[in-house]
């Protein structure tokens, strides 16, 4: 009976174990390139959540800097109407003054010189009434409309990054089923070449070769 421990079948079973070695392999760089793209499309979900977070934050300060600096506008137009009457009052007071010291009446050209005054202050004053209004106004309107453009473009990036996560997922997916096919391919090319190199003991006995060596017979005995 011939022995099986021969060179050639150690051969097949190194090229066999090794074989099966880099099927492990290959499976296990699959699970690895997956769970690099879990954690690539993690890290972009969460980096870009973050920036859209910090970027709404200071749009928010920067928003309430633009409405406290319309309001101090909008006081400075308030406070120029103001100026405006009291230069007016005094400038009505003056004239009365003069024309009293002059002995002049109130009446005719000095009442109307007053009223004229009176008039264009009053315009003046609407002006500056108007250009606060104003001020508040666009302040508000440049406040909102910075809040709603970066919460605008926060949520375009967010729902850009879940996009490119669930790519990562796949591709890691994908990745991990390569290395799965990869390994099965080389676990049955390893298998193949080993039962084609590995070289059977042949032997005549009616017990086979292991049952032959085990009770001593030499193959040629009957029933």
């Amino acid at each position: 009976m011939a022995d099986p421990v021969t060179l050639g079948n150690l051969y097949a079973l190194s090229n066999l174990l090794v074989g099966t070695g880099q099927a492990k392999m290959q499976e296990a760089a699959g699970i690895y390139q997956q769970t690099n793209y879990i954690l690539q499309a993690r890290n972009t979900l969460e980096t870009t959540q973050l920036r859209a977070d910090l970027a709404n934050d200071i749009a928010a300060v920067q928003a309430g800097r633009i409405l406290k600096r319309a309001e101090l506008e909008s006081m400075n137009y308030q406070a120029a109407g103001n100026q405006l009457l009291k230069n007016m009052r005094a400038t009505n007071a003056s004239i009365r003054a003069r024309a009293a010291a002059r002995g002049v009446a109130i009446e005719g050209s000095v009442e109307e010189l007053q009223q004229q005054n009176i008039s264009a202050t009053m315009r003046d004053v609407a002006v500056a009434d108007y250009n606060s209004v104003l001020a508040k106004v666009m302040g508000f309107e440049d406040a909102s409309a910075l809040v709603e453009s970066t919460g605008l473009q926060g949520m375009i990036a967010v729902t850009s990054a879940k996009k490119q996560a669930g790519q990562y997922e796949q591709a890691g997916a994908a990745a991990r089923r390569t290395g799965g096919i990869l390994s099965d391919f080389q676990i049955a090319k390893s298998g193949l070449e080993f039962a084609k190199t590995f070289n059977l003991p042949q032997s005549t006995g009616k017990f086979g070769p292991t049952l032959d060596k085990f009770y001593g017979g030499t193959g040629t005995s009957g029933d």
